[in-house]
């Protein structure tokens, strides 16, 4: 495109809409349809009394929510320690049986597995 080109599409423009009235299509500016013109003013102490409701609320949900985090830690604590000491036990009954000893506590598990009659 050379300039004459580019003149004549200009002139074209700007004679299909005169200067004051060019509109903006979607554009982010100017009043929004089905706002008012002049917002009521909202009561402040009531909108003050609703943000410190709203923040007891956040502050009771936040004690619960530690308070259930707190008990899940604890209830995982006392599985581990349960673990712990059972895998303990299969330590001291391995090192027995190595030794070539059965140890009483195997021997009363199997029999009340059933895989062993009583004496």
């Amino acid at each position: 495109m050379d300039y004459e080109t580019l003149a004549i599409v200009e002139e074209d423009i700007l004679m299909e809409e005169p200067r004051g009235e060019a509109r903006k299509e979607g554009g982010k500016r100017g009043r929004r349809p089905g706002r008012k013109v002049a917002p009521e003013r909202v009561d402040m102490k009531a909108k003050l009394e609703r943000s410190r409701q709203s923040a007891r609320e956040c502050r009771a949900r936040k004690k619960l929510r530690y308070q259930y985090l707190e008990e899940l830690v604890t209830d995982r604590e006392k599985a581990v320690f349960a673990l712990r000491k059972e895998f303990e036990k299969y330590q001291l009954w391995a090192k027995e049986l190595d030794e070539g000893r059965v140890p009483d506590d195997i021997q009363i598990l199997l029999e009340e597995m059933g895989v062993l009659k009583k004496e």
